[in-house]
């Protein structure tokens, strides 16, 4: 699945939490996160403020209860 395929089911809802923190993990590393339209930008921004992701984009903990 290319990163476009991996937005879209995101978009439309069709990706699981690990597979969207895969996702965010991806786009944070390569700094894609920042520069798409802001919804993207904060929605990493929650990730790696409640721990999920790092902010060099490693992913912490997988689960929402963890």
């Amino acid at each position: 699945m290319t990163i476009v395929d991996k937005l879209m089911a995101w978009e439309s809802g069709d990706l699981e939490f690990p597979e969207t923190l895969e996702l965010f993990s991806e786009l944070i590393k390569v700094g894609t996160a920042w520069q798409l339209q802001g919804h993207y930008g904060r929605v990493a921004s929650v990730l790696i403020d409640n721990g999920y992701i790092s902010k060099t984009g490693e992913i912490l903990k997988t689960e929402w209860n963890d």
